[in-house]
């Protein structure tokens, strides 16, 4: 069946209609004409694989990764960069306009960096003798050799893990940002362990740690974090900066009494804009990045800051006479209860730190009654992929 796409969804796909009803196809990307097969009917969408391809984007490339596009960690391997970044931006539009009325003018251009090389983190799945990806919607195993998106120093571990490989069944590799230590987590069995010591600073064998250290130090402009392998941390090594910068101007500018860092993770936004705070409250409910918090906060000697280990939703009613919010929440975006509370604290700042522009415009809708929406800073943290993270500046009305 011949057709022409139109656009792509929000999830990467190429969208055409057939018989007025939606169809989404794989891969394929806007202007082309091409021959499909469907391989999904539903009431409401069709879903559908290029048979053959009639005619070509002007903004389509030739994937670089020979594991594209059967491993499921990349949707944009064969798009150009700047397309991606311009599709980023649109799409960031279409949400806000969709969920939350608001301008598009609200919304800036793409922050990106180097769209390879970039990821400090990654996990491999292994399954009877594999070790790679899954494959898209499935635990079916994709066997790599390589990973466009990590250094040459992190594919070095997966052409050693490959060696030793009896049973893997998975392992973590993690990097600090300027990519000179490295760490590895494996649960599985291997060959020989020992092979892989010379390769890196951190190792840890089925919960056993092998090396003199469990944990190594990353850089953040003029902070030091810690990073151990059950900490959370900006995957983006390059780019983590300039997402932080974005929350430190507004800081800057504001130099607040006292600032709340909800979801604060091991701290590192907190710590990051604590030159300019005076007191600062971090509240995560995962102990792991509380007890991380704290190491973080005696590296950098940051008197002014305390951590709280909580769900926000059970703390958040605690506070008043807040001046300044960050958020950074999961994916799922604020509960309701949350959404209240800060309404009620009604700090005359919010900065929301979003990785979920649907859940973002569904707060900002509610948000929009109490305060201006300055601005929307989006970020290409995860090149060659869908998602989209962004930086939102929220200022109370006067009223």
């Amino acid at each position: 069946m011949k057709v022409t796409i139109e656009k792509l969804d929000h999830f990467g796909r190429g969208i055409c209609y057939i018989n007025d009803k939606i169809c989404f196809v794989k891969e394929a990307l806007p202007g082309e004409v091409v021959d499909i097969d469907i391989t999904l009917e539903n009431k409401k969408y069709l879903e559908a694989n290029i048979k053959k391809m009639i005619q070509k984007s002007s903004h389509r490339i030739k994937s670089p990764c020979k594991s594209f596009p059967e491993c499921g960690g990349c949707c944009f391997q064969h798009y150009s960069y700047e397309e991606e970044n311009r599709y980023k931006k649109d799409k960031m539009i279409e949400i806000i306009d969709k969920f939350a009325h608001l301008d598009p003018k609200l919304v800036k251009d793409v922050i990106s960096s180097f769209e390879m090389n970039y990821r400090n983190k990654i996990i491999l799945h292994g399954m009877g003798g594999k070790l790679g990806f899954y494959e898209e919607k499935t635990h079916s195993v994709i066997p790599i050799d390589e990973c466009l998106l990590i250094s040459p120093r992190m594919n070095e571990i997966i052409k050693n893990l490959k060696s030793i490989n009896v049973q893997i069944l998975e392992a973590l590799i993690r990097s600090n940002n300027d990519d000179s230590m490295i760490m590895v987590e494996l649960e599985g069995k291997v060959s020989d362990i020992e092979l892989l010591k010379p390769y890196c600073d951190v190792l840890i064998y089925n919960g056993m740690i092998l090396t003199e250290q469990d944990e190594f130090i990353s850089t953040i402009g003029s902070k030091k974090f810690y990073l151990s392998y059950s900490s959370f941390f900006q995957v983006n090594r390059f780019l983590t900066k300039d997402l932080y910068d974005a929350v430190l101007k507004v800081v800057k500018i504001k130099k607040p009494m006292k600032l709340l860092d909800l979801y604060c993770g091991t701290g590192t936004i907190g710590i990051y804009v604590s030159d300019y705070a005076k007191e600062i409250v971090g509240i995560d409910n995962n102990g792991s990045n509380i007890k991380d918090a704290n190491k973080n906060k005696e590296l950098n000697q940051v008197s002014s800051i305390s951590f709280i280990c909580d769900k926000v939703e059970n703390q958040i009613d605690s506070f008043d006479k807040i001046d300044f919010i960050v958020v950074d929440p999961p994916r799922n975006g604020l509960d309701s209860k949350t959404v209240d509370s800060l309404l009620k604290i009604n700090p005359e700042t919010i900065v929301y730190v979003s990785c979920d522009p649907v859940t973002l415009a569904r707060d900002l809708n509610i948000l929009k009654e109490s305060y201006l929406i300055q601005y929307i800073q989006p970020f290409n943290m995860f090149p060659r992929s869908y998602h989209c993270e962004s930086v939102c500046v929220l200022e109370r009305r006067s009223n």
